[in-house]
C-alpha cells in the first residue's frame, strides 16, 4: 500500500516589496523556504524576515 502523504509541506516564500520596488540596493528578489502544516494553515503563509536586496526587513509571501 502507499502512504499518505504528511501533514506538513515545504512552501517557498518570496519578498513583496523586491517584485514591485525598482530602486532597491541589489537586484534579485529575496527567497526562503519553510515548512507549514497543510491541515491547520490553509491560507497562503505571509511572515516577515529580512531581505538582503531591500536591505530591511518585508513581509514575504508564499508562492507556488
Amino acid at each position: 500500500m502507499a502512504k499518505s502523504k504528511g501533514a506538513r509541506i515545504i512552501v517557498t516564500l518570496e519578498c513583496t516589496e523586491c517584485r514591485t520596488n525598482v530602486d532597491k540596493r541589489t537586484p534579485g528578489v529575496s527567497r526562503y523556504t519553510s515548512t507549514k502544516n497543510r491541515r491547520n494553515t490553509t491560507n497562503r503563509l505571509e511572515l516577515k524576515k529580512f531581505c538582503s536586496h531591500c536591505n530591511k526587513h518585508a513581509v514575504h509571501k508564499e508562492i507556488k
